[in-house]
């Protein structure tokens, strides 16, 4: 009898998800890691840690500093995900409208996509001065009015798993109880915006509204933020209304009908 193929389909899924939790241990805020930082937030022992990098080296995903024995990403991931972002739809389509509600808002806007965990901002145009920015980087989705917008529309069980993954505290404002949570986003649903307090940021105001793809599910967000003293509250009745007026236009460029 032939051997059974499906172990060796499994020990591919179990390698590519090691390298997986590898990529993952890198961030904005830790763009260079040690070998044992690396075993450390992985809880690979040094030598299985050792080999995946090795390989990953191989084919780019990784670069080795010369100065000490630290690793980052590699080019190669920034090359793929330039092809990604240029095979985006939504990052096609919603350039225009990202630098059309900066320039009526005068404020920073942010468009993200749902990954089913975080929000990856694709683009974002800086209030001052203006500048746009397709760097991608991952927001929290429980703090941020992009994330919640986005959240708050999603089926139950993805938001049990955001919740049980833990709510992090970022901020004094930070939604960190379930219930609480859960009430936050029943409110963003029933008005069509969700606002962001200063909850990932101190001082920061920010309005978020969700985008629909062809088939009506939200799996984008579009939003403005400014220093809470440059949005009070008494103007968010107002601008709710222009972030989600864009919010809209982009499912309609790609190919929502209500």
């Amino acid at each position: 009898m032939a051997p059974a193929k499906p172990a060796r389909s499994d020990e591919s899924l179990k390698s590519l998800t090691k390298v997986s939790r590898v990529l993952d241990c890198f961030d904005t805020a830790h763009r260079s890691l040690t070998l044992a930082e690396i075993c450390a937030r992985t809880g690979y022992p040094r030598s299985t840690a050792h080999r995946l990098l090795a390989a990953m080296r191989e084919v780019g995903f990784i670069e080795q500093e010369r100065e000490r024995d630290a690793y980052r990403l590699g080019l190669r991931l920034f090359e793929l995900g330039n092809t990604v972002l240029a095979n985006l739809e939504l990052n096609r389509e919603g350039r225009v409208i990202v630098d059309a509600l900066h320039r009526l808002t005068s404020r920073a806007v942010h468009l993200a996509v749902f990954d089913g965990h975080r929000a990856v901002v694709i683009q974002r145009t800086e209030a001052e001065p203006m500048l746009s920015n397709t760097m991608v980087e991952n927001s929290p989705v429980h703090c941020t009015s992009v994330g919640k917008a986005i959240l708050a529309h999603q089926p139950e069980d993805i938001i049990a798993r955001v919740i049980g993954a833990g709510l992090e505290r970022f901020t004094e404002t930070t939604f960190t109880e379930p219930d609480a949570f859960r009430a936050e986003l029943d409110l963003t649903r029933q008005r069509g915006y969700a606002i962001d307090n200063g909850e990932h940021q101190p001082g920061l105001r920010c309005i978020g509204a969700p985008i629909r793809n062809q088939s009506g599910v939200v799996f984008a967000g579009i939003s403005i933020s400014s220093p809470a003293w440059q949005l009070p509250m008494t103007e968010v009745d107002e601008l709710n209304k222009v972030v989600i007026y864009h919010a809209n236009l982009i499912s309609q460029r790609l190919g929502y009908v209500r």
